[in-house]
């Protein structure tokens, strides 16, 4: 059975892009005077258009998503955790920067 989140996934990726932003685990170069945890919650808010748009890049699901979610029968919450784990699956072609 799929775990049933409290929070709305807006909140939750807002959480972790500001997560990502003050960790020493993320993209900050030193740790930060107080628990991260303190700081994501006095900054994830500003963080809520950035997860929006990341949402929106969800709104049309791929092929093997599109399959991994037939597979996964009837329940909605199993059809999108199957579908979101074929996208975190699926391999990004990073073309080469131009010279």
């Amino acid at each position: 059975m799929t775990d049933i989140a409290v929070t709305s996934p807006v909140e939750r990726i807002a959480r972790v892009i500001a997560a990502e932003m003050v960790s020493p685990n993320g993209e900050a170069f030193e740790g930060p005077d107080e628990p991260v945890s303190v700081i994501v919650e006095r900054i994830w808010r500003a963080e809520i258009n950035r997860a929006v748009a990341i949402l929106h890049t969800l709104r049309e699901p791929t092929r093997g998503m599109v399959e991994a979610g037939r597979a996964a029968g009837e329940d909605p919450a199993e059809i999108w955790s199957a579908m979101v784990r074929a996208a975190l699956d699926s391999t990004v072609e990073v073309m080469p920067e131009p010279a």
